[in-house]
C-alpha cells in the first residue's frame, strides 16, 4: 500500500515508535524491504541514494512504487540525500512520493534557500520533502570535538528553517554518523530534546546501523520516527554472496539471489522490531 511518507510519519511520531528507511539497490533490495515488512505486519520506507537513481533511472523508481504498491502493509519511495536540483525534479516526475533536499553542506542561509525551492517543487507535485540542518559525517574519527560540535543541529536554526522552508520533516545531528562507528557512539539527547521543544514535524535520524538498542529507543522516546538504514543491510547482501561464490560446488544465479535476500531479510525484520513498528501497519487502515 503506497502512502505518502507525511502521513507515514506523523502517526509514526503520534504512536511512539519509528519507520525504518531501507536504501535499497536491485529487485533484492526491494523484495528483501517488502517481503520483511510484510512478515513483521510494519510500515517501511524503501530508499534510493542519488547514485542509485542515476543507475537504475526511472526503471528502478518504477519498480519500487510498485512494489509500494502491491505491497500488504503501507509504505513509500524517498529520494535520499540529494543536492542536485535536477535530480530531484527527475525522481518526482518518476513518481517518488518523497525526496530528500539535502543541503547540509551549504552554508545555513544557502541549505535554507535550496530546501526552499526544493519543497515548493516538491509540494507542488504532492510528495513530502525531509531536510537535515547541521552536517553527518561518513567518517568522524578525525574530527575533534570542536569540529564536531560546531556540525551539530542547533535547535535555533532549526526552528527558522523549519519555518522558512516549510518542509514536512527534519534530519537532525546530535552525533550521528554515516557508515560504521569506529568508536562508542555518542549522542546528544539533551540537544535532541531541545529540538523536539522547539519544532513540531517528524524528527529523522540518519546513520542508525550500528546504534545499539537503548540511544535507538532513547532516540524514539524524545521524537525520533524515522532511522536511516543502509551499511548493515548492504553488507550483508554482499557477505551472502560472497559465501556462495567462494564454495566449491556450482552457484545458480536465481539461489544465489534468493539466499541474499533471506539474509537482508533477517536484518531488516531485526530493525523493525527494533523501531517498534512491527505489528504496527494496522495503524493506517
Amino acid at each position: 500500500m503506497l502512502i505518502s511518507t507525511k502521513t507515514l510519519l506523523e502517526i509514526a511520531t503520534a504512536k511512539s515508535f519509528a519507520v525504518g528507511a531501507f536504501n535499497i539497490y536491485n529487485l533484492e533490495g526491494v523484495k528483501a524491504v517488502v517481503q520483511a515488512a510484510e512478515m513483521s505486519e510494519s510500515p517501511a520506507m524503501l530508499q534510493m541514494h542519488p547514485a542509485s537513481l542515476r543507475y537504475g533511472g526511472s526503471g528502478l523508481v518504477a519498480m519500487c512504487t510498485e512494489a509500494a504498491k502491491s505491497a500488504q502493509v503501507p509504505m513509500s519511495v524517498q529520494l535520499d540525500h540529494s543536492e542536485s536540483e535536477s535530480a530531484i525534479a527527475f525522481a518526482l516526475e518518476a513518481g517518488m512520493s518523497s525526496i530528500m533536499a539535502d543541503g547540509s553542506s551549504m552554508p545555513f542561509q544557502e541549505n535554507l534557500e535550496f530546501t526552499r525551492k526544493m519543497t515548493e517543487l516538491a509540494h507542488a507535485k504532492g510528495a513530502a520533502v525531509e531536510a537535515e540542518i547541521g552536517r553527518i559525517s561518513g567518517s568522524e574519527d578525525s574530527l575533534t570535538v570542536t569540529e564536531k560540535e560546531a556540525k551539530m543541529t542547533d535547535p535555533q536554526q532549526a526552528v527558522e528553517f523549519v519555518a522558512a522552508t516549510k518542509v514536512d520533516a527534519l534530519a537532525v545531528t546530535i552525533g550521528n554518523v554515516h557508515g560504521k562507528y569506529y568508536s562508542k557512539p555518542k549522542l546528544d539527547f539533551d540537544r535532541l530534546a531541545k529540538v523536539r521543544k522547539l519544532i513540531d514535524i517528524p524528527l529523522v535520524l540518519h546513520g542508525a546501523s550500528g546504534l545499539p538498542a537503548d540511544m535507538i529507543h532513547r532516540s524514539i522516546d524524545l521524537g525520533i520516527c524515522k532511522f536511516n538504514v543502509n551499511t548493515e543491510v548492504r553488507a550483508t547482501y554482499m557477505e551472502s554472496v560472497k559465501t556462495i561464490f567462494t564454495g566449491e560446488r556450482s552457484v545458480d544465479l536465481l539461489e544465489t539471489m534468493s539466499t541474499a535476500v533471506v539474509a537482508m531479510q533477517a536484518v531488516i525484520c531485526t530493525k523493525l522490531r527494533l523501531f517498534g513498528s512491527a505489528g504496527k501497519a494496522g495503524l493506517y487502515i
